[in-house]
Formats: C-alpha cells, sequence, structure tokens
C-alpha cells in the first residue's frame, strides 16, 4: 500500500480573494491553510466538502467556501527526520537470501522482534531479496553461517524514543542548529517556548532552521533536557527492553502522540476520535507541518483512578475456579492462568514492587455476584478479570464510583467500549480483518479474489465489505472450502490467471486444506497470492512452498523461544512448575506482567497504556475504542513469506 503523509504546510504566497463561493485547489493547497484563508475551521471545510472528508486534494479540485478573506503568507514547513541515539555495540548487515521472513531471523540470529525493529525501524518495507538487514555483528558471525556480513560499523545509529542533548556554544545564550533540530526539538531541550524563540530570532519562523546557523536561546539556570522522559523505554527485566514508547502522557496531565513515518493528521483524530481543530488548537505547530517524531497533545487525561492504599498496590485476581458451586467446568484454565499470574508477580516484587494481591473465586456467570462481596474497592488499586463479559459488566458497576482500572483477559464486545477503565487484553477479529484488507490492497491488480469462511461467514463478510470498499469494482468470492479456490482464466488466451487466496477460519485444518492448495496453484501459474487471518502450524511446515505464493498472514500468542527474555521466563516457569507453560498460563504471565510494568507507584496505570509492550508470546498496543471509552489492545505480529 502506498503511504501518503497529509502534512500541514503551506507554500510561500499571497493570494487575494474576494467575494467567491468556491476555491479551485492549487499547487500548495491543504484543507488547513485553504480554511485559514476563508476565515474556517478545518472542521467546517469538509463538512461543507464531504466528498473530500479524507482531507485528500488534487489540483484543480473545488470546494465550497463560506466567506472570503485575503490570505497572509505562510512559511514552508521543514520536514525533518526522527531523531536517532546511537548504541555502543558492533552491528553488522546481511543480504537478505530467499524465503528468509522476520520471524526465521529472529530465531537463526537469536534476537528478539522488539530488538530487531529497533535495529531497523524500517523492517516490513526493507524485507526484500537483496535488502539489508542490521544486526548485532556479535550474532552475525555466531549465527550466519555462510551468510555474508555486508557491512561493519561502531556504532551504528539505533532509533530511540529520546534524542541526543545539543550543546549551546560558551555563553549560553546562542546554539548551532543541527541537521536533525526542529523548532519544538529545540524548545523542549531548552525549556522555551515556540513563541518565545521566534520573538527573540526575528524572522527565524519565516525563513525556517537552517544547519550550521547560529540561534538565540533563552537564557536558564536548568540544563537542557533530553526530550520527553515519559517516553524512555521500560525494562520489564534487567538487559531486556521489551517496549517501545509510541505515546505517552505529559507532566500536566495530557495524553500525547509521537507522530509515526505513516501517520497523517487524519489517521491521527480517527485514532484518538477528536475533531481537527481540537487537534490543532492544542497544536498549533500543525500548521507548519506534521513531521515523524512529533510528539502532539492529543486531549486531557480522563478523570481516573487515583491510588490510596499506602506504598503497597493493592491488586484482585478474578478466576473462575467453581469451588464455591462445585463446577469445574473452568477449573483447569483458572488454575493455568494463575500458574502464569504468579511468576509474573513474583518477578515484579524482585525488581521491587511492592505488592498485595487477592484471589477471588468468581465461580460461573449465574452465581457471580456472590463474589463480589469479597471485593473492597475503596482498597483495590488494580482488577485482572473476570474472564466473562457479563461479569465484567457487573464488577464495572460494582465500582463505577472509584473508577478502579479494571483488566478483562478474554471479553471483548462493542458493549463494554463506554468504559474509560476498562483494559481489553483480546484483539478483536476485526482488527486482524482490517490488516488483511490493507495487505490485500497493496498487493491487488485486478485479480479474483477469494475468501475461505468458516461456518459463521462473519469475518469472510466483513473482509468482503472492506474490499469491495476499498478496491476498484473487485470479483470477491466467499468459499466454504480451500476446495473452492480455482485458477482465473484470461479471456484472450485461455491461459491460467492467478488469483488472490484468503483464509479467515481459524481452524488448523482449514489452514492445512488452505496450505494446500495455495501450493498446488502457485506450481500451475506464477503470481498467486496468499492471506490469513490467522496462524496455522501448515504455515511453518510448508515455508518453502508457500513463500511462492508470497503468504503473508498475522499471528499472536506464539512464543520466540530463542529470544533472551523469552528463555529466561519459560526457564522460570519449567523450574516452578516442572513442565512448559500451556496456553492460559502464557496469558497469565503475559497480562498480568504487562499491566504491573505499567503501573507506577502512585497507581497511575492510565498514563501508561499507550506504550507498546511485547511479553512472553502477546504483543500489547493499546487504543481508545471511543473518545472516553475503554482501552483496546490491537497489537497482531505481521510473518511475510518471501519466495
Amino acid at each position: 500500500m502506498i503511504k501518503r503523509f497529509f502534512i500541514l504546510s503551506s507554500l510561500c504566497m499571497v493570494l487575494g480573494v474576494s467575494a467567491q463561493k468556491s476555491h479551485t485547489v492549487a499547487k500548495g493547497d491543504n484543507p488547513y491553510n485553504i480554511a485559514k484563508r476563508y476565515g474556517m475551521t478545518v472542521d467546517e471545510l469538509l463538512k461543507m466538502n464531504p466528498k473530500f472528508k479524507d482531507g485528500k486534494l488534487a489540483i484543480g479540485d473545488v470546494l465550497s467556501v463560506k466567506s472570503d478573506k485575503t490570505t497572509t503568507s505562510a512559511p514552508k514547513a521543514a520536514v525533518v527526520e526522527k531523531p536517532k541515539a546511537t548504541s555502543t555495540s558492533q552491528v553488522g548487515k546481511i543480504v537478505l537470501q530467499p524465503k528468509q521472513t522476520i520471524y526465521g531471523i529472529t530465531k537463526q540470529y537469536r534476537i528478539s522482534e522488539t530488538d530487531l525493529r529497533k535495529m531497523n525501524p524500517e523492517l516490513d518495507s526493507h524485507m526484500k531479496i537483496g535488502d539489508e538487514i542490521t544486526l548485532p555483528l556479535e550474532s552475525i558471525k555466531k549465527y550466519g553461517g555462510e551468510q555474508a556480513v555486508a557491512a561493519v560499523s561502531t556504532p551504528k545509529p539505533v532509533e530511540q524514543s529520546t534524542v541526543e542533548t545539543p550543546t549551546p556554544i560558551a555563553d549560553g545564550e546562542n546554539y548551532v542548529v543541527q541537521a536533525k533540530d526542529n523548532y519544538y526539538r529545540i524548545s523542549k531541550q531548552f525549556n522555551i517556548s515556540q513563541q518565545e524563540l521566534f520573538a527573540l530570532n526575528p524572522g527565524l519562523e519565516e525563513k525556517g532552521l537552517k544547519p550550521g546557523e547560529s540561534i538565540i536561546i533563552k537564557k536558564s539556570n536548568a540544563a537542557p533536557v533530553a526530550e520527553s522522559s515519559s517516553n524512555s523505554k521500560t525494562k520489564v527485566d534487567s538487559g531486556n527492553e521489551r517496549s517501545s514508547a509510541n505515546a505517552t502522557s505529559t507532566a500536566d496531565d495530557f495524553v500525547t502522540y509521537t507522530v509515526q513515518q505513516g501517520d497523517t493528521v487524519f489517521s491521527i483524530v480517527n485514532k484518538y476520535g477528536i475533531s481537527i481543530d481540537e487537534l490543532i488548537a492544542l497544536n498549533p505547530d500543525l500548521s507548519h507541518g506534521l513531521k515523524t517524531g512529533m510528539v502532539l497533545k492529543i486531549k486531557k487525561l480522563d478523570p481516573a483512578y487515583v491510588k490510596k492504599n499506602g506504598d503497597a498496590l493493592s491488586v484482585v485476581l478474578m478466576l473462575p475456579f467453581g469451588y464455591s458451586t462445585n463446577e469445574t467446568q473452568y477449573r483447569a484454565m483458572a488454575m493455568d492462568f494463575l500458574t502464569g499470574a504468579k511468576l509474573a508477580i513474583e518477578r515484579n516484587a524482585r525488581n521491587g514492587q511492592k505488592l498485595e494481591v487477592k484471589i477471588v473465586d468468581s465461580g460461573n456467570e449465574a452465581t457471580f455476584r456472590n463474589s463480589l462481596t469479597q471485593l473492597h474497592p475503596e482498597n483495590t488499586d488494580l482488577i485482572i478479570g473476570p474472564f466473562f463479559k457479563s461479569n465484567v459488566v457487573d464488577v464495572l458497576d460494582f465500582t463505577k464510583n472509584q473508577k478502579i482500572p479494571i483488566v478483562a483477559p478474554f471479553a471483548n464486545s462493542p458493549e463494554l467500549y463506554n468504559y474509560s477503565n476498562l483494559i481489553i487484553v483480546e484483539t478483536n477479529d476485526q482488527t486482524y480483518a482490517d490488516k488483511i484488507v490493507e495487505e490485500v490492497k497493496a498487493s491487488y491488480s485486478d485479480q479474483k479474489i477469494y475468501v475461505v469462511a468458516d461456518a459463521k461467514k462473519e469475518n469472510a463478510n466483513y473482509i468482503k465489505a472492506g474490499l469491495e470498499k476499498t478496491l476498484k469494482s473487485p470479483t470477491v468470492t466467499i468459499v466454504n472450502s480451500a476446495a473452492d479456490i480455482q485458477l482465473d482464466q484470461n479471456m484472450m488466451t485461455g491461459q491460467s490467471a492467478p488469483v488472490i487466496a484468503i483464509l479467515a477460519n481459524a481452524d488448523s485444518a482449514a489452514g492445512e486444506a488452505f496450505s494446500n492448495k495455495v501450493i498446488a496453484l502457485s506450481k500451475e501459474v506464477q503470481g498467486v497470492k496468499a492471506f490469513s487471518m490467522y496462524y496455522a502450524p501448515s504455515f511453518e511446515k510448508k515455508v518453502d512452498d508457500l513463500s511462492q505464493a508470497n503468504l503473508v498472514y498475522l499471528m499472536d500468542r506464539k512464543i520466540n523461544t530463542d529470544g533472551s527474555f523469552e528463555k529466561e521466563i519459560l526457564a522460570a516457569y519449567k523450574g516452578k512448575y516442572c513442565k512448559t507453560p500451556p496456553k492460559y498460563a502464557i496469558v497469565g504471565f503475559d497480562v498480568v506482567n504487562d499491566m504491573l510494568t505499567r503501573e507506577n507507584k502512585k497507581g497511575e496505570i492510565f498514563k501508561q497504556m499507550n506504550k507498546v509492550q511485547t511479553q512472553l508470546a502477546t504483543k500489547f498496543e493499546f487504543v481508545k475504542a471511543k473518545a472516553n471509552g475503554a482501552y483496546v489492545n490491537t497489537g497482531y505480529r505481521v510473518i511475510r513469506l518471501v519466495p
């Protein structure tokens, strides 16, 4: 998919307009500068021109405007690179070979996916044969075999969430502009507002920052500070960096977002459920352009729970053991979850976190209300569980006056999205389906598309609707079995033509049948492309053959057994319980460890919800389901098989 930046910038130009009811888009125009020109807000402009609601304008488009206004000149914003800090260890590069995947590289070179992505920020778009991948030099020499080292450097820039601090010249008032500087970065580092910076340097706003030029900065007794210390990485365990700062909060209690490559103003406002005008009101510098690495204020943090139980964090686990009702239906699941949770609790306690943990038998759905009597909201800081949707609602209602953070490990339903203190761990199928639509769009060139459905067909229908909305007149057929996928026929030549095959069925047997069919079709004709919402065991067993169809699939809850963090946790679990962790033990560890590592001493977990963290087998990337609504996990991993 071709990603477009929507940058709120304008050309230095003066255009007189008088008594116009419409505006013809010219070079350099965008919704922001057009709205400003006519004394409108961006939202007002887009409401008057609904067919341009996505903000994409072409030269010659005619927009309706409500009034006339003479424009003033506006500076063109300079696009700056995302700041980078350097690593101190030697790194090298390998040349990507056929059939190598991200997952395969992490296994071969004994590196976690988190560390691999930090060393290769553009990893997903650099996985073609012949591309260079940066890795620790020691790992290349030790595990690379015959794979050549393309380059060696000491040190190699590695993407970090903090930036290097520029050094002002001796008198403390002037500063020499560096290549990667921007207004925001300088103002943050020297504790000066952008308005003060422009006042001290007349003409700077119009001409922009030029590397090597000396500018005046405000005198300050305080030493320069790195950009947003709250954006620094969180370490789950010593020596293992397990998170990346994407969005967090500042000291004045705003939710903030760090602009990523590929972001647009519209993708950001849609993600957070706010209007463009609200975003611009909090971030006036958007008028100079949206830049990668820019930290945007989004909105004030919702009023939420404030810890009041002394130094220790009081945590309640609500698990369906069923002892009180003599039911065993969910007991094994609850016991496994608890073993993983205990490992996470002990781990965080050893790292100095003060915890008071209470385990409540939540029984079953029918008898759940009896367990609520064991809760003491006035002394509880975090509730993990219960498992079932109706029970989650009961707990939310029972604790509504305290706004205690409540974590739902398995329940994910739109009915839950209205609760601002709810954290939903389970990634829903719609998130996976949306990603598949995005992936297909990037590969589509008028092929016939087959979607293999399960019995309910909900995911298949959703994907079909998404493709029909996104692509131009696609031919999408939903089938019940992979056996129904057939090669297309070229009307002119009568020869077989490749198709796109999508698996929307989580059943392992369906995955096996899908793999076999795709492999067979790929042997008949080149160009067949395959996609899957889910992981199937056959995908790893038949990597070589499936790579001929460029299979792309999504997965979660799978452990990279070669990662150092993962090895440590697996060994600890086996040492404690004499077995490898089963499915629900993995979930228990991941959920509890993720939540506890987000907590600070004040219990302000919601200030840390926007950090992206990967635990033993689960990626956690939370977004607000709606304004003032629940936090929902949208994390998953994308696996691409390259021929």
